[in-house]
């Protein structure tokens, strides 16, 4: 089908044979060329922004989300916008009884609040902003998104942080030494030059020397993005290249933005209001096993989707023009809970979720073809994939003074508090704890804080306590945590005045187990005409995992692949191949010092136009010329005929560029 916008020829409305609706821009070098008029594959701008028309039929069509997570909330959020589809035709499947899935933010100030985890944002999260630039905001007069929203409370209140890193004893850690050697530091250059393909089921300790997993640069990344030394290597490196630009941002966290509220009054209550006012249904109490799929050569068809509502068996018909949008896999699947005097307790085995999981629905397709990946390399491991979360309810205590000596801001003020989470480096649980701006919730009374603690590690006993985090109650993570903030002996006066939940979350990290290609499908697995998946067990082509992007990215894929809308899906911000991002990563991860071969940068550009793509050096004007010449010897040798000829051949070419044209 094709609509004619002129006298001359016809738009088509779908995508040609062949279109890339996921462009790889690591696949080759992109260079104008006669046809070719898309834009290079990671380009971000106004351009990418365009509304396609609508596929033939998509009024007809039908499409069920299973999960109501960003994932599938997304998945609905394209399909109307970029698709076209009336939200009337897009039913949500929800197992909980409220959308948003691992985005909780729950609670009240009697029983205490609860959040499993929240959300460290940056700038260049394009997929997420293109979708949230047309949200409408939560509190701000029509016409204003939750983008706007966001921007008006970063913009007037940015996120630092003074204390990141600490020690039991009470010493802050200078968060700009990363403390790597020269050997270390290459260590990181030699993964991200490496290509993807050869790191397949690869772990961290595999590759990286133990000194570097006792570095500062380590305790920052690892908690940070909460990596164990037994996961993927391969994520590690996409990590490293996604936040290429952020790296000098790591120690003081002023590289993240944090929203006003929670995670779930800030992203999926907005989100959710502007699919129900599109007329999107919200199914809840629904748990989708399985799916019956139509086997046709290498064709692939849903046919049906096999659900429990309450206890009882129903069938979905699916119409081969309708489509299916699948989470596989739950980060948060099996969350076990636990308050001031209980324990979490596990449902599930080390090596097997059980029956009745989250994870049934993707076990039970990747038994019907290989196109759907390996859910056991995910699900198969809890001892690798567990962490614990503890949300504290907090009325004024010594626990709130303490950390206010330790925050940019007044806990109360509404603005950046701690500015993102403090790690303990000696905790036996790599502790961590945050003050996120406050309230944390729209209706949180103002004499309330909503404090946030994690531990990492799961298979140690506490610096004080003398079992794991996942054995302990609420109690005694308190104990742990004042121990560490050396309140221990105020711990009486800490609990009489704050309620503590617990979440010990046994697939937290899930995604992040050592995996090789194949083992996660597709946006839409090959073959597949009428299904896609979403969520963070999805392979995408260069983003990484644990982040909303990521969630939205695979439905935005997903959409556009089915539906065959000729619109690309731009590949992940091109920052890491910004020169200006490779200088200041490379000074940072020398701990804020001149790298070898910066001087010698300096004494190229430092005249020219470029000038100021360079980080300033830290010695006087007057030292200058003496730190360059013992960077010279150390490149060259001291005493070279040829360095100082090629000395003097820079200092001659440098003059030049300031000298006026005759």
């Amino acid at each position: 089908m094709s609509i004619k916008m002129n006298s001359r020829f016809d738009i088509p409305t779908t995508a040609p044979e062949g279109f890339e609706h996921e462009p790889d821009a690591t696949k080759d070098f992109w260079h104008h060329k006669k046809l070719n008029t898309l834009p290079p594959s990671d380009y971000i701008s106004p351009y990418s922004h365009h509304k396609p028309l609508p596929t033939p039929g998509v009024d007809k069509r039908k499409s069920w989300i299973i999960g109501g997570g960003i994932g599938g909330l997304a998945a609905a959020f394209y399909l109307i916008r970029d698709g076209h589809m009336p939200g009337k035709n897009i039913t949500i499947l929800e197992e909980m009884d409220v959308a948003g899935g691992s985005m909780d933010g729950f609670g009240n100030p009697e029983d205490g609040y609860i959040i499993r985890g929240g959300r460290e944002m940056t700038w260049n999260y394009d997929t997420l902003w293109d979708m949230f630039q047309e949200i409408p905001a939560l509190e701000l007069p029509d016409g204003y998104s939750v983008l706007d929203e966001y921007r008006l409370v970063n913009d007037n209140d940015p996120n630092y942080s003074k204390a990141r890193l600490i020690k039991t004893s009470g010493e802050i850690l200078d968060d700009k030494d990363f403390g790597l050697s020269k050997s270390q530091q290459w260590e990181v250059l030699r993964l991200i030059l490496k290509r993807k393909e050869t790191l397949d089921d690869l772990s961290i300790e595999d590759y990286f020397s133990e000194g570097f997993l006792k570095t500062n640069f380590w305790f920052l990344f690892r908690t940070m993005f909460a990596f164990k030394n037994c996961h993927s290597l391969l994520e590690m490196k996409l990590y490293l290249h996604r936040f290429l630009d952020a790296i000098d941002g790591f120690g003081d966290m002023s590289t993240l933005l944090f929203p006003k509220y929670n995670q779930y009054d800030t992203f999926i209550k907005p989100l959710q209001n502007y699919l129900r006012d599109k007329g999107v249904t919200f199914q809840f109490n629904t748990c989708a096993h399985d799916l019956d799929i139509n086997f046709t050569g290498d064709k692939k068809t849903v046919t049906a989707i096999k659900t429990v509502v309450g206890d009882k068996e129903q069938q979905i018909a699916v119409a081969p023009q309708d489509l299916v949008f699948a989470l596989n896999g739950s980060m948060t699947e099996q969350t076990a809970y636990g308050d001031i005097d209980t324990v979490p307790v596990l449902t599930c085995e080390n090596d097997d979720p059980g029956k009745n999981s989250g994870w049934d629905l993707w076990k039970n397709l990747a038994v019907k073809s290989p196109v759907f990946g390996q859910p056991d390399k995910f699900c198969g491991n809890v001892e690798q994939s567990i962490w614990e979360s503890a949300t504290l309810t907090c009325k004024p205590s010594p626990l709130i003074d303490k950390l206010q000596t330790l925050a940019v801001n007044d806990l109360y003020s509404g603005r950046a508090a701690t500015g993102g989470i403090i790690t303990v480096t000696d905790s036996n649980w790599l502790l961590s704890v945050t003050c996120n701006r406050q309230p944390h919730y729209p209706e949180q009374p103002d004499d309330l804080l909503v404090i946030w603690v994690y531990g990492l590690l799961m298979d140690k006993k506490g610096n004080r306590v003398e079992k794991t985090m996942a054995e302990c109650t609420g109690r005694e993570i308190l104990e742990e945590l004042c121990f560490h903030l050396d309140i221990v002996d105020q711990l009486d006066d800490v609990i009489a005045n704050t309620k503590i939940r617990t979440a010990l979350m046994p697939y937290i990290t899930a995604q992040f187990m050592t995996r090789a290609s194949g083992d996660r499908p597709k946006p839409v697995p090959e073959g597949c005409t009428n299904l896609g998946f979403v969520g963070q067990f999805v392979e995408t082509r260069n983003d990484v995992i644990f982040t909303m992007e990521t969630s939205i990215r695979s439905a935005r894929v997903g959409v556009y692949k089915l539906l065959n809308i000729p619109k690309q899906v731009p590949d992940i911000s091109p920052t890491q191949y910004d020169i200006r991002n490779m200088i200041k990563g490379a000074r940072a991860l020398n701990s804020g010092k001149p790298f070898f071969g910066e001087r010698l940068l300096h004494r190229l550009l430092d005249k020219t136009y470029f000038a100021h793509i360079l980080p300033p050096l830290p010695e006087p004007e007057s030292k200058k010329d003496w730190h360059f010449q013992e960077e010279m010897n150390e490149l060259l040798g001291k005493g070279n005929l040829v360095m100082h000829k090629f000395g003097a051949w820079v200092n001659s070419l440098r003059e030049s560029f300031s000298a006026k044209d005759k």
